[in-house]
C-alpha cells in the first residue's frame, strides 16, 4: 500500500479577520450545505442552532478611537495535549471522537442520548443541542442536501468541517485510481462562500497547501489558546486588541494597551 495514503492531515483554518466584513454568507452557506434547522422566529438565540457563528468584537473605546471586528466561529476541532478535544473527553456515549487520520473531531448523532457534558465542556460554545424535531417550510425539504443526515430532537450537533465533501472527494479520488486528493478537492462550505476571501481551508501539515503557511504569520493567534487544546482554526489580525481579546487576556496581567 501507498506510504504516502497512510500519512496523517491535520485539516484547518485560517481566518483573516482584517478581511472579514461581517456579511454572514458564510452562515447562510453552512445552513444550507448542512441541513442545519431554523425556527419561525429566531430572536431567541439560547434555543438557536449556528454550527458556524459570526460574532462582533469591540475595542470598548469611544468615538474617535472606537474599533470593532467581526470573528466567525466555527468549531475548532480541538486536538487537545493527549490527542482530545474537551469534549470527546467527557462524552459517555462515544458519539463524539478525535480522527488522526484528519483531525477532524465528529458527531455520531445515533450515539448521541443528549446529556450535553460536551456542551459544558466546549469553552467555544461550539455545541448545539436540538430542542425540536426539525422543520422547514413545505416544500423547502426537497431542497436540503441528501449527503448530510438530518438530525432528530434530543441530541448535540455542531460543525463538522464539511466532513461529507471530504469523503465524496475520497471516493472520486479512488475511482480514478488516486489515493489522495488536492487542496481544492475538499473546501468547506463557508470558504466558497466567503466573497472577501478571509477564509482559507486545507492541511495544516501539508507544504503545499495555503494554511501552512498562514497560520506562521506573526499576527495569527488562536482562541483561548492558552487552555491547551489545541484549536485548528487560526486567526489573523493587524490589531493587537483583537489578538488580545481572541485569547483572553486580562488588564492586570499587564499586557500592552496598542491597537
Amino acid at each position: 500500500m501507498n506510504k504516502q495514503h497512510n500519512k496523517a492531515k491535520k485539516f484547518g483554518m485560517v481566518i483573516d479577520l482584517d478581511k472579514c466584513t461581517g456579511c454572514g454568507a458564510c452562515m447562510v452557506a453552512c445552513m444550507a450545505e448542512n441541513n442545519v434547522p431554523f425556527k419561525a422566529d429566531e430572536t431567541n438565540k439560547l434555543d438557536s442552532i449556528t454550527w458556524l457563528r459570526v460574532y462582533k468584537l469591540t475595542n470598548g473605546k469611544s468615538f474617535p478611537n472606537a474599533d470593532f471586528c467581526y470573528l466567525p466561529r466555527p468549531c475548532m476541532h480541538c486536538e487537545g495535549s493527549h490527542g482530545h478535544s474537551p469534549c470527546v473527553s467527557v462524552c459517555p456515549a462515544t458519539a463524539t471522537d478525535y480522527s488522526h487520520e484528519t483531525g477532524i473531531v465528529s458527531q455520531i448523532y445515533t450515539r448521541c442520548f443528549g446529556c450535553r457534558y460536551c456542551m459544558a465542556a466546549c469553552p467555544y460554545h461550539a455545541r448545539y443541542f436540538n430542542w425540536w424535531d426539525p422543520v422547514w417550510p413545505e416544500g423547502m425539504e426537497k431542497y436540503l442536501n441528501p449527503n448530510v443526515s438530518v438530525r432528530m430532537r434530543g441530541i448535540v450537533e455542531k460543525c463538522s468541517f464539511c466532513y461529507h465533501r471530504y469523503q465524496l472527494a475520497m471516493e472520486k479520488a479512488y475511482y480514478e485510481g488516486r489515493r489522495e486528493i488536492e487542496e481544492q478537492e475538499y473546501q468547506t462550505a463557508c470558504t466558497q462562500a466567503c466573497p472577501a476571501g478571509a477564509i482559507v481551508f486545507g492541511d495544516l501539515d501539508n507544504p503545499e497547501h495555503a494554511v501552512h503557511e498562514l497560520k506562521k504569520n506573526p499576527n495569527a493567534f488562536r482562541l483561548l489558546e492558552r487552555l491547551g487544546t489545541n484549536p485548528k482554526v487560526y486567526y489573523i489580525s493587524s490589531r493587537e486588541w483583537v489578538r488580545q481579546a481572541g485569547d483572553n487576556y486580562l488588564r492586570q496581567e499587564g499586557k500592552s494597551e496598542k491597537n
